[in-house]
Parts: structure tokens; sequence; C-alpha cells
């Protein structure tokens, strides 16, 4: 059980890293996510950062714990942006049918998260 919740927490890790490399390379892809009301470049850039920073963490023992708690409350805080998108007339993800496949994989994220950030008894 330690070596598959360890791969599944680099796993993670790894995805976090990708996933915050792309709000620098393709930051437009991200900014209809992003609510209106707030700056879209520093609210980007500040999530790919974080998501950098937590994904990296995961690699380094010391910081696995608080790095998985990280991850874990970053996925609860997106989870609103995705449900927004279901109902967007024009979905940032693209169609309805993305916005719908999509919204579960949040929680499967979210469960994910859960789970690689519980201590083992």
């Amino acid at each position: 059980m330690k070596t598959t919740k360890l791969v599944l927490t680099f796993l993670f890790g790894a995805l976090m890293i990708s996933a915050g490399i792309g709000h620098f390379l393709k930051p437009a892809t991200f900014f209809p996510f992003i609510p209106d009301f707030l700056p879209q470049a520093a609210i980007n850039y500040l999530a790919g950062i974080l998501e950098i920073v937590v994904g990296v963490g995961v690699f380094i023992p010391r910081f696995r714990s608080l790095s998985t708690l990280g991850i874990l409350v970053m996925m609860l805080l997106f989870l609103p942006l995705h449900v927004i998108d279901v109902f967007k007339e024009n979905p940032a993800i693209g169609s309805h049918q993305a916005a719908l496949v999509r919204l579960p994989i949040q929680f499967v994220l979210i469960a994910w998260a859960w789970f690689i950030g519980k201590k083992i008894a």
C-alpha cells in the first residue's frame, strides 16, 4: 500500500508541476476559468506558481504532507470554477459535454488528493 500511495503521490506531483507550467506556456487557456472580477493574469500566474510549488513539494519527504494538503485545498478551491463552467453559455473548457465530463474528474482529483494526504496507519 505504501508503494502504491507513493507512486500516486509522485504522479499527482508531476501532474501539478505540468499544469503549473501550462499556466505560463498557455495562460490564455486558463483565463476563461477565472472570474471577471479578479485580475486574470495575476491569478493565473499565482495558480501556476502554487501548482509547481506543491507539485515539487510532494517529491521532498519533509514537505510531502504539507504539499498534499495544499493540493487538496487547491482542488477544493477550483471546484466552484468547474461547477460554474457547467452552467455557462460558452463553457471555458470548450463545450457543455466537456464541462460535464470535467466536473466529475474534479471530484476524482479531490479524492486522490485526500487519499495521498492521509496518514497510513
